[in-house]
């Protein structure tokens, strides 16, 4: 069972930007124990985010530059880890990604999920519109997210 109001509130979580490379290690065992099955990123690309429990990495979220659109970031990979799925902490490490896109400069974000249907809740929650991009680039059951900035 999930744990109570009052107890995530006893231990807040801290989202800060790092350094993909500075914090690599980091960045690497969250996505191993996000997703084993998955191939571990390189993190030396981009903008990386990690949300912290009494300075634990529990999460993390990175972006990239689009290659398909002009001003526009790449939503790359996010992970929760299982013990602190609930406590929008997805939805909290976007929200610091579209804050610094937005004083970037940055005219949109897009990304992409494939059969995750809590990650596409997460993307409808902040505002994002699935769209049918020109050159598709993932699978063939991806639903492609866009989100204007500006």
């Amino acid at each position: 069972m999930g744990r109570s109001l009052k107890e995530r509130r006893a231990s807040p979580y801290i989202v800060r930007q790092v350094d993909g490379v500075d914090e690599a290690d980091a960045l690497r065992e969250l996505q191993e124990a996000f997703r084993p099955e998955m191939s571990v990123t390189d993190t030396t690309d981009g903008w990386w985010w990690v949300a912290y429990r009494a300075g634990v990495p529990v999460a993390y979220l990175g972006v990239i530059l689009s290659t398909h659109y002009p001003k526009a970031l790449y939503f790359k990979r996010v992970g929760v880890l299982p013990d602190h799925r609930g406590n929008a902490l997805q939805v909290r490490l976007m929200r610091c990604m579209e804050r610094f896109a937005q004083r970037a400069g940055f005219a949109a974000l897009v990304s992409d999920t494939t059969e995750n249907v809590h990650s596409a809740n997460n993307f409808i929650r902040g505002g994002w519109e699935m769209f049918a991009p020109e050159y598709p680039w993932a699978f063939p059951k991806t639903l492609y997210w866009r989100k204007e900035l500006v």
